[in-house]
């Protein structure tokens, strides 16, 4: 059975964290609220939809949270737009997995303007057979389902699949899935990655191979504690 590997977008191909934060907070303060970066934290990886929800509730009907959410992501892909902010070895890591056969896959949370903007700043786009967004699925991470979509549109088990995340919810979500979670350290600390359930942990997408890949996905990597 081939192997895939399914990428995250924000803080794992993309240096995402600034703009977001940025964008949301903006968004917020032209309807009086605000975000600190705390509260950003807390919201990384949810869907657009939870987010809004958690700031205005009941207050918006669902027409209101599309055009908030429509206002925030336009916000988002202005600032990066000029100059995509590229994570560290996204692009020799896709390459090299390409190189080994292995099937790749995006599962983001963000819209597909977001995910298409993204890989065509990273130049890759055509190097993923599947790409699902948060305009795919019902439930965020920690829910399962992005990462269960993109191994079926892969055509590829999710015991086969490794899943690059940087926030917990997203590790949870990969675990779920029965994919082999492997974390990026950045968002969140590698404490907290490994509690939600990382077999591996990085500081950096360097550190990765498709050597390294392939042994996690077949079981005889040890996980870290």
């Amino acid at each position: 059975m081939r192997r895939a590997v399914i990428f995250d977008i924000d803080g794992v191909l993309a240096d995402s964290w600034d703009a977001h934060f940025r964008s949301w907070r903006d968004v917020l303060r032209e309807h009086g609220l605000d975000m600190s970066e705390a509260d950003f934290a807390r919201t990384f990886g949810r869907t657009s939809r939870e987010i809004i929800r958690s700031f205005w509730g009941d207050r918006v009907d669902d027409d209101a949270a599309r055009n908030i959410d429509d206002r925030k992501e336009a916000l988002y892909r202005d600032l990066v737009r000029e100059a995509f902010p590229a994570m560290d070895g996204a692009v020799a890591l896709i390459d090299a997995l390409s190189a080994a056969d292995f099937a790749l896959g995006v599962g983001s949370s963000g819209p597909p303007e977001n995910v298409v903007l993204s890989l065509d700043g990273l130049g890759r786009r055509d190097a993923f057979a599947a790409v699902v967004t948060g305009r795919d699925v019902t439930r965020g991470k920690p829910d399962p389902e992005v990462f269960q979509l993109a191994a079926e549109r892969l055509g590829v088990p999710p015991a086969c699949c490794a899943v690059i995340e940087d926030a917990p919810a997203g590790i949870r979500a990969a675990h779920a899935a029965g994919a082999a979670p492997v974390a990026l350290i950045g968002t969140a600390p590698r404490e907290a990655l490994l509690e939600a359930g990382a077999r591996l942990a990085v500081a950096s997408l360097r550190e990765l191979t498709p050597d390294v890949l392939a042994r996690l996905i077949d079981g005889a990597a040890t996980p870290q504690r």
